[in-house]
């Protein structure tokens, strides 16, 4: 299970941003400045150092000054974090699908146990 789970609701709240997943994109091909990741956005530098600082709260990116510029790199651990919890609610719907196939394979031509729906005309 997931140790903290109002950081997985961070990390999907960092990754809820557009802009946010353009940088995850980029920084996931390499380290890169503020500048490089401001390049592709409509937006000023502060703006994106405001995502960055989304980014790294969630533990997404970490970023480290040397002199005046400011490198950002991914945090493939984090990202794994992410990718395990929607691989296992994946798993849990394949299941789930398998039995209703299963079930649905072993009753053919089950009449629909749902509730009875008026005919119409007839009210």
């Amino acid at each position: 299970m997931y140790h903290d789970p109002a950081q997985i609701d961070r990390m999907f709240q960092a990754l809820a941003d557009p802009a946010r997943r353009i940088m995850v994109e980029r920084l996931s091909l390499g380290p890169a400045s503020v500048s490089q990741l401001a390049e592709p956005l409509d937006m000023s530098l502060s703006a994106v150092m405001q995502h960055l600082q989304i980014l790294e709260t969630s533990g997404l990116v970490h970023s480290e000054k040397v002199g005046r510029v400011r490198t950002c790199r991914i945090e493939p651990l984090a990202l794994g974090t992410v990718e395990r919890w929607v691989s296992d609610r994946r798993a849990i719907w394949e299941r789930r699908f398998d039995r209703l196939g299963q079930f649905l394979a072993e009753n053919p031509g089950e009449p629909d146990q749902g509730p009875a729906q008026s005919k119409p005309g007839r009210e």
